[in-house]
């Protein structure tokens, strides 16, 4: 399946692109079917609400944080660092060019000190699917100049997560078995469930977490913040389903 192809058919069924849809197709029942109309279209606004709530959105996201934080003080035994992109920053003018994305910065920041806490060689996967430089290209430069810590592997073809775990098996000598996976605490179960199925044992280094300890009053106000953590949860949501079928 072709990453344009994903990519429409993501935004076909998750937020904002979902409840736009539905909100239209609720206005134009409104005169035929008005009863059902109304209800359609008082669902889309009772879902808008509560998906840009972050008391709600990151709770639905923290359902797939099933992993705790490793001790850094105490890192479990492994033969190398992975470290998955997360989509690219075109033509900043601060830095001259195209660079990692505010998520991808997240993971390579712990993939970093990861690296520093266990002395382990780095991986970096990521292609680009968008255009422009690959992903892995760029975490490698912002991985040496921004952290001091070199890159041994670079990935720089896959498109997606299955992509990534494949390719990126397919590119470790084969005595690289155990490895730390770094990415967003929320997409860690899709993403060891690619990474085992590719034939590679996973210790999760997850980071990001969504869940704050306390709640704020205006984590009850409906905000960007709260629409983009739903957007990633049922993003994972669909996205497990669809490789457990796959897989």
């Amino acid at each position: 399946m072709s990453w344009i192809f994903t990519i429409f058919i993501s935004a076909l069924l998750l937020p904002p692109l979902s409840l736009i849809l539905l909100g239209g197709i609720s206005l134009g029942l409104l005169n035929r079917h008005r009863l059902l109309g109304k209800i359609l279209c008082t669902t889309t606004l009772i879902l808008l609400c509560a998906l840009s709530m972050p008391v709600i959105a990151d709770r639905l996201l923290a359902q797939f944080e099933h992993y705790p934080v490793i001790n850094l003080a105490h890192p479990p035994a492994a033969d190398a660092i992975v470290i998955l992109g997360a989509g690219s920053y075109f033509d900043a003018p601060e830095y001259g060019g195209d660079t990692v994305s505010r998520y991808a910065l997240e993971r390579v920041r712990y993939g970093a000190r990861l690296a520093r806490a266990t002395h382990l060689p780095v991986a970096v996967s990521g292609g680009n699917p968008a255009g422009g430089v690959a992903e892995a290209y760029l975490m490698r430069d912002t991985l040496q100049q921004d952290f001091n810590v070199a890159t041994r592997w670079i990935e720089p073809h896959s498109n997606n997560t299955w992509a990534n775990a494949h390719a990126s098996r397919a590119l470790l000598p084969s005595q690289i078995n155990r490895i730390y996976l770094v990415t967003h605490a929320w997409h860690l179960p899709r993403a060891i469930y690619a990474f085992e199925h590719a034939g590679f044992t996973v210790i999760p280094a997850g980071t990001g977490y969504s869940l704050a300890k306390h709640i704020n009053p205006i984590d009850f106000i409906p905000q960007p913040r709260g629409l983009t953590n739903s957007y990633f949860a049922i993003h994972e949501a669909i996205g497990l389903i669809w490789y457990r079928l796959k897989g």
